[in-house]
């Protein structure tokens, strides 16, 4: 396995344990670091101003690397458990994080309201998360199926 690292990323600023003398990461980091790059890059875009919310879903076993770097850069975060041994991780702004807080945790039992509103915050398409409010609304899209999820 390959892990390619972005020019901005400072792979010793992610992690402060775990790295050979050589400065590569120790066996079992280098799979973490490739499962967990798509977090990692939400961080970039979060602190370059990009996005104010950012909702990712990781692997549970990354819990504590997740939490300990969000600690570290000072953001932040809730996270959700959800089935399947998963994590949902909502991060960013304290204000954001605080209305994320007053949410179901389960995303199929939000409001129409609420959905709406999350999918804002989150950045998608203005228009788009109109018309799912309006299907959500007329019944042609039903939240508590567990389909459909924010943004499908």
């Amino acid at each position: 396995m390959r892990v390619t690292f972005l020019p901005q990323f400072n792979i010793t600023h992610v992690y402060n344990t775990g790295f050979a003398a050589a400065g590569k990461p120790k066996t079992g980091m280098r799979e973490e670091l490739a499962e967990l790059r798509v977090f990692h890059h939400h961080i970039y875009e979060y602190k370059k101003g990009i996005r104010n919310l950012i909702l990712t879903t990781e692997k549970a076993k990354y819990r504590d690397s997740i939490e300990n770097r969000l600690k570290n850069e000072k953001i932040d975060y809730i996270i959700h458990d959800i089935p399947n041994g998963k994590i949902n991780v909502y991060f960013g702004e304290k204000a954001c994080v605080d209305v994320v807080k007053t949410l179901n945790p389960k995303l199929n039992e939000l409001s129409a309201e609420q959905d709406f509103m999350l999918g804002i915050m989150l950045g998608y398409d203005r228009v788009k998360q109109c018309e799912r409010y309006l299907k959500i609304k007329n019944n042609i899209i039903k939240l508590q199926s567990g389909k459909n999820q924010l943004g499908g």
